[in-house]
């Protein structure tokens, strides 16, 4: 947790926390590995930092592969010295696909755990997202950007022709250019996916609406003052 979340827990001022971890030394989070918390070298980070000014100026749209998890559970539930490793090693589980959008202003993230990242099950992803932004507040959505993948380039155009959404992408190798849709991954592994040890990849996937309507509603978000993204919507009736 970053040092907002930390205060609202105790009941101390962010200043105070800060004080306290900077007194013990304790680095900043961006500057930790997020499943060991071992101190690693910064990631390469955008040179100038912006916000667009309303809700559905630009969106972000990407895909995580997460590993699944074999039935019963594997290593992070039965420790290694259960020999769940080893079985792991021999079992083929197969990947989930996350497919996420995230409103550049608010921070607003949809998810959705799929089969594949295929054309048309990024094109049907897209379609669910706009309806959710859409019932959250956000009615229009004006660019998406997303990498060059050819399921992007190609198979989305359908779906933003009939939403008047203007496609936009990033340079090929920069993906800090997409840069609140990657940070949304690495919340999504460090407090959903690796949180806890799932006994079956059913159970994980299960998690994430629950998850994701926290993030939406009651996760405080530095960028946005430690408010969540709902703070910055307007009410849906």
């Amino acid at each position: 947790m970053g040092r907002d979340e930390i205060a609202v827990q105790l009941g101390m001022a962010p200043r105070t926390v800060s004080r306290v971890l900077a007194r013990h030394g304790v680095p900043h989070l961006a500057l930790l590995d997020p499943i060991t918390g071992q101190l690693i070298r910064a990631s390469k980070t955008t040179a100038v930092r912006y916000e667009r000014e309303r809700p559905g100026e630009l969106v972000h749209m990407d895909v995580k592969k997460l590993g699944r998890i074999p039935d019963g559970g594997g290593w992070k539930a039965h420790g290694r010295a259960s020999g769940s490793i080893q079985r792991d090693r021999h079992t083929v589980v197969g990947f989930d696909y996350v497919h996420s959008l995230v409103d550049d202003h608010s921070r607003l993230a949809y998810s959705e755990v799929l089969a594949d990242e295929k054309g048309p099950t990024c094109a049907a992803f897209l379609e669910r997202a706009i309806t959710y932004f859409h019932a959250h507040g956000i009615t229009r959505i004006e660019r998406l950007i997303t990498d060059n993948a050819w399921q992007y380039r190609w198979s989305l155009r359908e779906v933003c022709a009939a939403h008047g959404i203007r496609q936009k992408f990033i340079k090929p190798h920069c993906p800090w250019q997409n840069g609140k849709v990657e940070r949304l991954n690495r919340t999504l592994q460090t407090e959903w996916a690796y949180r806890q040890p799932f006994a079956s990849n059913d159970a994980r996937t299960t998690a994430l609406a629950p998850w994701l309507e926290h993030y939406n509603t009651g996760r405080r978000h530095s960028a946005l003052g430690g408010k969540p993204p709902i703070s910055r919507l307007r009410p849906t009736s």
